[in-house]
């Protein structure tokens, strides 16, 4: 039996990573309470991190933007670390909703911050994104990279959020860490959780695995005019088994008074760029399934190359990313195909 290691809050837990990050989370003996509204996710991931892990988590169902069921719940629970995913994260809707964006992704952000001062809770991890550096002027993009302006309101709120964080962390007795995320994928080796986008996927896994089972007609390629090597555009995609990891990493640095400053931010990704025609490439070959795609315009606000320095999680987290794209491939298709 595992002596039981901390309490921690895991918000938007029942979310594509957040999920996965409670079981790695619960493998390595921490105890968990996540608040999740569910507006983009299902009640049944539970089990399924119930069903892994072995331990059901405490959940809590509520809004963050009700700011006295936030204050409740800090009143009402001992923790000591808060990992923050709540938050709407699709680029197009953001820029045709951006106050509910700013709402949700800003408000309830200050509301969790206000109540950890208060009560007297340190340790954050905040969810932020490689979006923050906009086409990076050098690659593979290190966390001193400039923040470009962002591309869109969802890209803003995490510019935001982390300049809110460096702020508070000025002020106030709070040791915070921001992973920067390139793109995660994959799902958990056993099928019981993956990524479950609702209504049509806005992130190019999904919408390959999609595509594959037949739920969609066929895969838009955004551009092959691009300069890179085969005119698509490139990112760096990391299996969220590992960003997962992650997160438990940068958690047992603040808890073990590791960190060097009150603020700090790390990339998290696996350091290597794969173009839209690679990843199809990979795909079919890891599925044995030929997949309809038609080359389209470019999408408006992408960028051409995006990867990671990872040099500095490496050396500071001590975590590496372990899991290949064929790898986080061949999980989303498993489970991609158990939802059929």
């Amino acid at each position: 039996m595992k002596k039981v290691k901390s309490k921690i809050l895991v918000t938007g837990g029942l979310g594509f990573i957040g999920s996965h990050t409670v079981v790695e989370l619960q493998n390595e003996g921490f105890e968990v309470v996540i608040i999740d509204d569910l507006s983009n996710s299902k009640i049944e991931v539970l089990d399924g991190i119930t069903s892994i892990s072995g331990k059901k988590p405490e959940f809590v169902q509520f809004d963050l933007k009700d700011k006295k069921l936030v204050k409740q719940f800090f009143e009402n629970h001992k923790i000591e670390g808060v990992i923050h995913f709540a938050a709407s994260k699709a680029v197009g809707e953001s820029v045709e909703k951006p106050l509910l964006y700013y709402e949700n992704n800003i408000a309830t952000l200050v509301f969790i911050l206000q109540e950890m001062v208060k009560n007297k809770v340190k340790n954050f991890i905040f969810s932020s994104s490689c979006t923050v550096y906009g086409q990076a002027d050098e690659l593979p993009i290190t966390e001193n990279a400039p923040i470009k302006p962002a591309e869109s309101p969802y890209g803003n709120t995490k510019q935001i959020g982390e300049e809110i964080l460096k702020d508070t962390a000025k002020v106030e007795d709070l040791n915070i860490i921001a992973l920067r995320y390139f793109n995660p994928i994959g799902a958990h080796k056993s099928t019981k959780i993956g990524e479950l986008p609702i209504g049509v996927p806005q992130n190019l896994i999904p919408f390959v695995t999609q595509t594959a089972a037949g739920i969609r007609k066929e895969l838009s390629v955004f551009g092959d005019d691009y300069p890179t090597p085969d005119g698509t555009a490139i990112r760096d995609y990391i299996h969220v088994v590992d960003l997962a990891k992650a997160h438990v990493s940068a958690l047992n640095r603040l808890l073990g008074n590791q960190n060097k400053t009150n603020f700090e931010t790390f990339n998290v990704g696996t350091g290597k760029g794969s173009s839209v025609l690679e990843v199809i490439n990979a795909f079919e070959k890891v599925s044995g399934k030929k997949l309809n795609y038609k080359i389209v315009g470019r999408r408006e606000g992408d960028i051409t190359s995006a990867y990671a320095d990872t040099t500095l999680a490496n050396r500071e987290l001590g975590w590496r990313s372990k899991l290949s794209l064929e790898d986080a491939l061949d999980a989303a298709w498993k489970w991609q195909v158990k939802q059929v």
